[in-house]
């Protein structure tokens, strides 16, 4: 804490200094701009559009008649840039003088916004995703709308390489697999902070609404020379929403889960700005209650209960033209249950596993740009405790409460500087430092699981990347040392983006990852089969585990008139060793079965990744995904006494993909359609239900849904939309689930909801 305290007050004194600075030496210039944006081809004014000087944070956003007006602006050179979501980015190169006005007006062309799109994760800072130097994939507020996405878990599939499972019946522990890899092996981000601790990420994806999210960016492949620990997989970036504009929005999705449990979310959003954009605030709220599913009617859930609440808020204070302050935070309380008897207190069922949690969240962020737009400078807080309460027990259990505590701390800063020329190009060279914090303390008394963690990581990182129209070259080192770990562990990365005409780009990639053996790990919670608890523990000589990661990938994109274009292809590979496994280890003295956390020799997967996307306008855009890939333990790995050892890696299908489709026949109707493919995959079966323990191939699943939605006009800007729709169209689920006390809880696989039935309202202000 006192190192904590030590950076809070170094923030806070850092801005004072730089933001009198800037001020005392800023003076009233009135050079001004005004001016109005337009629809090209309708020449009706466009509201909202988000104006902007280009290296600065001053900018606007256009009123409600399309009409925009900038004063007191630095005079000299700049670029005026107009954007907008769904029309393509207008910038002028103007030249400001004291005391004159300039009158810009704006024509802003509709587009699919296939191709011109920044982000964030690629290098830690905002670059066109057309010049990143790794594949970046976005998922927009647009898909999370046309899919009825109530969380993160609901929405992240549709992408190629990425797959969402259930990983429990009783407690629904939903992970997210990329390219092949355990959730474990992803790192997620929030607002590009690493504050997802191992206990934060066992219901994580399920407890962030997509009502605080404004778009989820990610990277496939080995991330520990930008991220750290556990970015062996890949990076999940969720970014919250940024006020932009005065709006207000609020909304409802219920959902019938197979024509008997209802699953009732409901949104509010309010963004508010100042007539001068110095200050903004979003504020969100999301209440969702869901009752628990039962597929087959044997009394026990194949979907929990759920009940949380969400609120927070993003905002941020301009403290001059090139410095900004950015403040996050978010309160979550989530009860969830699942097993039988749920009108019955926890121990007097067969079966319960239950938590409440309470979390709060937030982070603080200051940033400064020069004035020539060669130094960028951000330092950062942000922070997460949780609170939980919990059940895992069966047989009436009297003693199997617990309660968790967790603190996730971390605290950095970055430094970027545009060099003109580096050697032989222009170049971008950044620097970051970053210590983090997590302390957890574990209690299940009866099953002698009293476990205090403290983990420690300080690390620091440095990259080049020497870039033009044609070519970007990037080395890059971080070095980071983790308590738990004797030695420091370096993670380097080098990426190439070669583009010979304006329509291709080519990339290849080498990084490397490693996650460390920690006392609680995301699949360390206690679970039921076959009517008995069991435990898992890790081995006293667990190594870490260490990855290698290539990719090579084209990229193709063209615009033929009104029509985008777009498709990649992608080969990778990653090579882990020491691979963590679970192995059966006997039982305790209370008679609950042990699994052991051990390391395998390795493990190597491969694979190809492709995408296509074509849009016509805002009329039509089609989507597809599809991955095949090899994944293989290099020795054979026996998990069973009653089997054979297995060197192919479970629920890690070979091939996989979705697709998404909207079409807006006429303004203001919509139709979605989109579809999700499974296939076959080889899961573990512990005994219970079955005498012996099994390995099973699943069959394919193809889950398809459909929304149509209508906007009606109230007033102005007012509108109403009233979507209805179906999911899992053809009821694709798990024939053979466990029934009964004795069941493996864990023997789940397939799409997540039977048939599901949608229907939903929307308000605009």
């Amino acid at each position: 804490m006192k190192r904590l305290s030590i950076f809070v007050i170094l923030l806070f004194l850092t801005v004072s200094v730089f933001s009198d600075n800037l001020e005392v030496n800023s003076e009233k210039s009135d050079a001004n701009i005004i001016g109005h944006v337009i629809e090209k081809n309708t020449g009706e004014h466009l509201p909202f559009v988000n104006i902007r000087l280009e290296g600065t944070t001053i900018g606007v956003v256009s009123d409600a008649t399309g009409h925009y007006m900038l004063t007191n602006l630095p005079v000299g050179e700049h670029v005026l840039v107009f954007s907008m979501v769904g029309f393509e980015t207008q910038t002028f190169n103007i030249n400001l003088e004291k005391g004159k006005t300039l009158e810009i007006n704006a024509e802003l062309e509709e587009s699919s916004s296939l191709i011109d799109q920044v982000v964030v994760t690629s290098n830690k800072y905002e670059t066109k995703k057309r010049e990143a130097v790794s594949i970046v994939n976005v998922i927009s507020p647009l898909l999370i709308e046309s899919t009825a996405s109530n969380s993160m878990s609901d929405v992240l599939d549709y992408q190629s390489g990425l797959r969402v499972e259930m990983s429990c019946q009783n407690c629904g522990a939903p992970q997210l697999r990329i390219n092949g890899l355990e959730g474990q092996y992803t790192q997620i981000l929030m607002d590009n902070r690493p504050i997802f601790s191992s206990l934060a990420s066992v219901y994580g994806l399920e407890q962030i609404p997509t009502g605080m999210v404004d778009r989820v960016e990610v990277v496939r492949g080995g991330g520990s020379a930008l991220f750290g620990a556990n970015a062996i997989g890949g990076v999940v970036n969720i970014i919250t929403k940024e006020p932009s504009g005065n709006s207000f929005n609020i909304s409802n999705n219920t959902q019938l889960i197979g024509g008997n449990s209802w699953d009732i979310n409901t949104n509010l959003n309010g963004s508010f700005v100042t007539s001068d954009s110095k200050i903004g605030a979003h504020l969100f709220g999301v209440v969702r209650s869901r009752n628990p599913y039962d597929n087959d009617n044997d009394g026990f859930s194949e979907l929990p209960g759920l009940k949380s609440v969400t609120a927070g808020f993003r905002s941020y204070f301009k403290t001059s033209t090139l410095s900004k302050l950015t403040l996050e935070y978010h309160h979550v309380t989530e009860k969830r249950r699942g097993g039988n008897n749920f009108d019955l207190p926890e121990h007097e069922a067969d079966i319960a596993e239950s938590t409440n949690y309470n979390i709060d969240a937030g982070g603080l962020r200051w940033d400064y740009f020069s004035d020539n737009e060669r130094h960028f400078v951000t330092t950062y807080l942000s922070a997460q405790y949780i609170n939980r309460s919990s059940y895992y027990g069966v047989e009436k259990n009297p003693n199997a409460y617990g309660k968790s505590n967790d603190i996730t701390t971390v605290v950095g800063g970055q430094y970027r500087f545009h060099m003109y020329n580096c050697l032989f190009m222009p170049a971008d060279l950044s620097a970051g430092i970053e210590y983090s914090f997590n302390g957890l303390k574990d209690q299940i008394l009866d099953y002698g699981r009293d476990m205090t963690q403290l983990v420690h990581v300080v690390g620091g990182y440095v990259q080049n990347e020497w870039k033009n129209n044609f070519i970007s070259f990037l080395i890059g080192l971080r070095l980071e040392k983790h308590n738990l770990l004797k030695n420091p562990i370096p993670s380097p990365r080098v990426n190439i983006r070669y583009t010979p005409i304006d329509q291709i780009v080519i990339r290849a990639s080498y990084a490397s990852g490693y996650r460390a053996p920690q006392a609680y790990e995301e699949d360390l919670h206690v679970g039921a089969v076959g009517g008995e608890v069991y435990l898992i523990s890790l081995a006293d000589d667990l190594k870490p585990e260490m990855s290698h990661s290539t990719s090579l990938s084209v990229d193709w994109a063209k615009k033929f008139g009104k029509t985008e274009l777009n498709i990649t292809a992608e080969g990778f590979f990653t090579q882990l060793n020491n691979v963590f496994t679970l192995t059966e280890n006997g039982r305790d003295e209370s008679g609950n079965l042990l699994l052991q956390r051990v390391n395998s020799k390795g493990a190597r997967v491969a694979g190809l990744n492709f995408e296509a996307k074509v849009a016509y306008k805002s009329l039509f855009m089609f989507q597809l995904g599809y991955t095949y890939q090899i994944s293989r333990y290099i020795e054979p790995f026996k998990w069973s006494e009653d089997l054979e050892a297995q060197n192919r890696m479970f629920r890690s299908p070979d091939h996989y993909g979705y697709f998404l489709s909207t079409i807006n026949p006429f303004k203001r109707f919509s139709i979605n359609l989109n579809g999700k493919l499974s296939g076959p995959m080889l899961v573990q079966h512990y005994a219970g239900v079955i005498p012996n323990d099994a390995e099973v191939v699943t069959p394919t699943f193809f889950d398809m849904g459909i929304k149509i939605s209508y906007d009606i006009p109230i007033y102005r800007l007012y509108s109403l939309q009233i979507n209805v729709g179906v999911k899992n169209i053809f009821n694709a689920y798990q024939k053979d689930i466990d029934k009964g006390v004795y069941r493996d809880a864990a023997y789940i696989y397939g799409p997540s909801l039977p048939r599901t039935y949608i229907f939903g309202l929307a308000i605009n202000i």
